[in-house]
């Protein structure tokens, strides 16, 4: 199982890190990520295994939602099964 995690928001440091240590307190294991800053504009989807997580999917995606808000960053955390089912055609 994977999740898709999605951050988009103005580029500020440790981003990066803090996303990865949500994933690392929750045991989900970063398998890919693809990041670009545009000006001062950053853009990250990351792809994580998801099948070793300690706590329920909903409590990751609320933490990586609730530190998205306070960092003012739109972060979505979503189940690959979910993502790939909104993406057929």
């Amino acid at each position: 199982m994977r999740a898709v995690i999605t951050v988009i928001g103005k580029d500020t440091v440790g981003i990066l890190h803090k996303v990865s240590g949500i994933c690392a307190a929750h045991n989900a294991n970063i398998i890919e990520v693809t990041q670009s800053v545009m000006q001062d504009m950053f853009a990250m989807i990351m792809m994580a295994d998801i099948s070793q997580i300690n706590s329920d999917f909903a409590s990751l995606s609320d933490d990586m939602a609730e530190m998205g808000k306070a960092e003012c960053l739109d972060i979505h955390c979503m189940h690959e099964d979910i993502f790939n089912s909104m993406h057929e055609i």
